[in-house]
């Protein structure tokens, strides 16, 4: 970055700079945002002009039906051929759709076999209308292909094929991404030529009859400007190749954008700068005199992110031309301008398109399947193609941002690696670990939680019994035996003063004393998901992990003494064996080796940055506005306490944005806590229309079109399933801990869980689980809905401890 900065300093104060010189040159290919919405609405009216009867005839852009109408349902199977027929090949391939395709996995065989440029002469119906590119074939044109192809395999003995269907190349990218996304609609071809289609409503179709239902259109924009309407931003470079080409006239925009045109554009403007004294010190090298010596692959290379200058001396070498240091700057300039001209007049006509589709149906999400090699191979093409759609469409900003929420599956293993990194370092008591792996042995103020108890014994009439009791906590403790527990820190939005590093069993003794007017035995400091794990765990001898998914989040397993770097930790230490939570616990299956639960207190993992990745500017806005900023990472992504922030976030930034709310940012959406867990929780049911959605975010004082719901809906999605994908990811780490300190090749495990978000909210435990066994491939694991938990599992443990102080006097 400095380097950059620094060549652009010192470009910015030569009189010679570069980049300014061929800005200057090529300013009819330099096109401003208000040009492309200009080209945008222009594709519009050809759009409309191709699809009426009444102006189809003088339209440039044909806009085909293609009467393709419906998708694979998954239950097709059989062998079928697909036939591809390109400019430069011809495609065969088998394709094998059975079983396999309910895992979204097709088997196909292929071989390309190369043809000759010059050729000798219903869905399964197709007229051709014209060549394109530099193909051309006697004889054919304006006849059916699909019957001129059944002929002559007729004349092939032995071959027996049944043609059932035409397909235009940018039909079949899109069939192909409805696959895997049923809301994709548009297919675009980006690469030795261009095409788009998409789905439209059959009732705007004057073609084929019938107004219920959609069909997939075919755009053949590459004809876009036949009729002069690009006439405006058409360049001497762009005539000189259009009278070279073997189609001179037609084509006109597929001849601006593609590939097979795209080298050629950058030969042409380095020839005429080089004529003009602009580059190459005035010298003309004869290799951009010769036509095709620069292609898509030099492009490419000359616009790397990394190596692109040097790549630029290295192509200009190798044509044997000696490039001066500012020649390589200009030489990528140019190479830039012309590929980011074809980029956004693809972007506006694409933004078209969307337009349309939004404007049939009200849709705010689209999803575009894109093939082609300009598309693909060209490093900055795509990211540029798409920066342009969001700023002609703001709408896809919406889509923009919630990708950001979007974890694969690459990054959902990386998670899960990091929070194993985070056990072994607790476990071995390195400097300041993420993850403080604290044995179990097994606020507010607390006079208040004295009163609290007092108020409760009266309720049941105990006062006077002394009782043992487990006092159960929902913050990090570190303990040094059972009924002993240092408050390590504050978490969510709890923070009481003199309390940090106080033993919080001896600061509640305290608090019951000054009351007098009780007395209790505490013989236990339980975390609530120690509780969670204890109380499933006397029913169930598999279960060896505990998660809380509520307002908070933390998981314990249960681990071997031997594993425990703690200096207070004695595998064969009677107090262990008495406070209850090794043998009669945490026995180890067929054996009696020691074992201890361990409260990982895994929402401090990131806090030393190694979720800086996954972690987007709403989290950052979320943790600065916390009580404990830069702690408790991990938490404040996945918490219900932290959620509603998060969406609030969000929100609010897409209503600055005036994608939301129509741009009016008011009070409510302003203020901290709007989002609590209950709204959500209502926002994602299934059973909620549009209607109770407005009605909700009324109730919070948000006045919202049909439209602002949706996306309302969306983002509370989007923040709620990467919460339940990343606690997968924890309990997938946790479980294959257990396995392999075992030594197992497959472990049967339970995992007991309590808390209001895995237990109320309609789809967290369902993602949760998912994530956890697609992440978990050596372990089968079962979740147990634990009822109140925490205070059973607490119960017991005060039990075992107090029977143990017994023994013991």
């Amino acid at each position: 970055m400095l380097a950059a900065q620094l060549i652009s300093f010192i470009f910015s104060k030569s009189k010679e700079d570069p980049t300014r010189k061929v800005d200057e040159f090529l300013q009819a290919l330099c096109l401003r945002d208000d040009q492309l919405e200009d080209v945008s609405a222009l594709f519009q009216v050809e759009m409309k002009k191709g699809l009426s009867l009444k102006s189809r005839a003088a339209a440039a852009v044909k806009m085909l039906p293609t009467h393709v109408c419906s998708t694979s349902n998954g239950s097709d199977k059989g062998k079928f051929l697909a036939l591809e027929l390109c400019e430069s090949n011809f495609k065969v391939q088998l394709i094998k759709l059975g079983d396999d395709l309910k895992s979204r996995k097709v088997q196909i065989q292929e071989k390309i076999f190369p043809i000759q440029r010059e050729l000798n002469g219903r869905a399964d119906e197709g007229l051709l209308l014209n060549w394109t590119k530099n193909v051309r074939t006697s004889g054919l044109q304006g006849r059916d292909v699909v019957h001129a192809l059944k002929a002559a395999s007729e004349r092939i003995r032995g071959m027996d094929i049944d043609i059932v269907a035409l397909v235009n190349d940018s039909v079949a990218t899109m069939m192909t991404g409805r696959f895997d996304d049923q809301k994709c609609e548009v297919g675009l071809i980006i690469g030795t030529g261009t095409n788009a289609c998409y789905m439209e409503e059959l009732r705007h179709i004057d073609l084929v009859e019938g107004d219920e239902g959609q069909m997939c259109v075919n755009t053949e924009w590459g004809a876009f400007g036949d009729d002069g309407a690009l006439d405006e931003y058409i360049t001497e470079f762009d005539r000189e190749i259009d009278a070279a080409s073997n189609n001179p006239g037609k084509q006109i925009f597929e001849k601006m954008v593609s590939s097979m045109y795209l080298g050629e554009l950058v030969r042409l403007a380095l020839l005429k700068m080089a004529k003009q004294g602009l580059l190459f010190q005035g010298c003309v090298p004869n290799a951009l005199k010769t036509k095709g010596r620069i292609t898509l692959t030099h492009v490419a290379a000359i616009e790397d992110d990394q190596d692109g200058l040097q790549n630029t001396r290295d192509i200009l070498v190798g044509l044997n031309i000696v490039p001066s240091d500012a020649d390589c700057v200009a030489v990528q300039r140019v190479s830039t301008v012309i590929s980011h001209r074809s980029s956004g007049l693809v972007a506006a006509c694409l933004s078209a398109i969307l337009s349309r589709i939004k404007q049939n149906r009200k849709a705010i999400r689209f999803t575009v399947a894109v093939d082609g090699e300009l598309y693909k191979k060209h490093p900055q093409y795509s990211k540029h193609l798409q920066r342009t759609v969001q700023r002609l469409i703001p709408e896809c900003r919406v889509d923009e941002t919630l990708s950001l929420f979007k974890l694969s599956e690459e990054q959902l293993f990386l998670v899960k690696s990091r929070m194993r990194a985070g056990l072994k370092a607790g476990l071995s008591q390195q400097q300041e670990p993420e993850m403080k792996m604290l044995p179990s042995y097994v606020y507010h103020f607390f006079d208040h939680v004295a009163q609290c108890i007092s108020d409760f014994l009266d309720y049941v009439g105990m006062k006077s019994s002394r009782l043992p009791a487990a006092l159960t906590v929902s913050f990090p403790c570190e303990q040094t035996a059972i009924d002993k527990g240092t408050l390590l820190s504050w978490t969510k939005c709890v923070k009481a003063t003199d309390c940090e590093g106080q033993d919080i069993v001896t600061m509640l003794r305290e608090a019951i004393q000054r009351h007098a007017t009780f007395d209790l035995d505490i013989v236990a400091v339980v975390n609530d998901a120690v509780g969670t794990m204890v109380a499933s765990a006397v029913d169930n001898p598999q279960c060896e992990v505990g998660l809380i998914v509520g307002s908070g989040v933390n998981v314990c397993y249960m681990e071997e003494l031997r594993n425990i770097k703690n200096a207070a930790i004695k595998e064969d230490s009677t107090e262990n064996k008495e406070a209850g939570m090794t043998c009669a616990i945490g026995a180890e299956r067929g054996t009696r080796k020691q074992r201890m639960c361990i409260n990982t207190e895994c929402g401090r993992l990131g806090d030393n940055g190694s979720l800086d990745d996954i972690i987007t500017p709403y989290d950052i806005q979320v943790d600065l506005n916390s009580l404990h900023p830069g702690k408790q990472r991990f938490e404040k992504l996945t918490s219900g306490l932290f959620l509603g922030e998060v969406i609030r976030q969000v929100l609010l930034d897409l209503t600055r944005s005036e994608l939301l709310f129509k741009g009016h940012e008011d009070i409510a959406l302003k203020t901290p806590g709007l989002f609590h867990m209950d709204y959500l929780l209502q926002i994602e049911s299934g059973h909620v229309g549009i209607q109770q959605l407005r009605s909700i975010l009324q109730k919070l004082g948000l006045e919202s079109t049909c439209d602002d719901s949706v996306i309302v809906k969306e983002v509370c999605c989007a923040v709620s399933r990467r919460a339940a994908q990343l606690c997968g990811a924890v309990v997938a780490a946790v479980v294959d801990k257990v396995r392999e300190t075992q030594g197992l090749e497959h472990l049967d495990v339970s995992v007991a869980v309590d808390g209001e978000l895995y237990k109320l909210h309609p789809h967290f435990s369902r993602i949760l689980k998912e994530t956890t066994k697609s992440l978990a491939l050596q372990c089968t694991v079962t979740f147990l809905t634990s009822e109140d938990g925490s205070g059973k599992g607490a119960a017991l443990i005060a039990a075992a401890a107090a029977a143990a102080n017994r023994q013991k006097h």
